[in-house]
């Protein structure tokens, strides 16, 4: 005696589609946020060609061949970062000190001298360079105390603005830690200086001191890590709020 067992073919298997179906405060909260990643990265990426433009602007302003500061500075941007020269006397017994600066980790100040011009252009604040602390009384230094006529070359800067976080100018001390163009002059005893200040150029002094050649390019520009991160996030969030909110639909 035989015995038969029938097995019933598998039938076909049924697919689903993965759809995406928000719900509406859901969809409403992903999407905004969305496009103000998005917004960002995009606002990010003109910020990156603004400071583009402003570098570029720098460079080719320190390219430039020197040339003669005008008597009178009537657009001061204008002359950021431009090199220039000026013709007269230092007044050295009106010494500024401008800090803490520090050169090749060793702390100090930047001498701020008064400087009268031969052609009556008025007073320009002139950024001299770096002295070690222990060079600040310019007993110190004397062969630096240039006297006489003298032709500076240097770098016109436009004085940036206190940050937010900067303390008070100690004024009795003479320690300056942003430039106050009036109260400066206050302190030198001298008619209110040009808006702008020449830092030296790195011709040595007699001496040794101050170290000239102090101008720096500190213009960060890290809007591009921005905008890639922004982007990211954006995309990223995307990815979330289309697994979160899709359902495998059968047929």
């Amino acid at each position: 005696m035989t015995s038969s067992s029938t097995v019933s073919a598998p039938g076909p298997v049924s697919k689903g589609r993965r759809r995406f179906r928000p719900t509406f405060w859901g969809g409403l909260v992903a999407g905004g946020a969305i496009l103000f990643m998005a917004g960002l990265g995009t606002w990010q990426v003109q910020r990156l060609f603004w400071k583009q433009g402003i570098l570029d602007h720098i460079q080719q302003q320190m390219a430039a061949a020197p040339t003669e500061l005008p008597a009178k500075i009537d657009d001061p941007k204008a002359w950021d970062y431009r090199r220039v020269t000026l013709t007269g006397h230092f007044l050295n017994d009106h010494e500024l000190y401008l800090g803490a600066r520090s050169l090749k980790g060793a702390p100090g100040y930047d001498v701020v001298t008064p400087f009268v011009r031969a052609d009556g252009g008025g007073v320009v604040l002139v950024d001299r360079g770096w002295v070690p602390t222990q060079g600040k009384d310019p007993a110190r230094r004397p062969e630096g105390q240039l006297e006489g006529e003298v032709t500076v070359d240097g770098v016109a800067r436009v004085p940036p603005p206190r940050g937010w976080m900067q303390p008070d100018n100690l004024v009795n001390d003479n320690f300056w830690l942003w430039y106050d163009l009036p109260a400066m002059a206050a302190k030198a005893g001298t008619e209110v200086p040009e808006p702008v200040v020449v830092e030296a150029g790195a011709t040595p002094n007699p001496g040794g001191f101050p170290v000239g050649g102090q101008t720096r390019v500190t213009v960060p520009n890290d809007h591009l890590q921005y905008a890639l991160t922004w982007y990211c996030l954006a995309v990223a969030l995307a990815v979330i709020a289309y697994l979160r909110f899709s359902r495998v639909e059968t047929d």
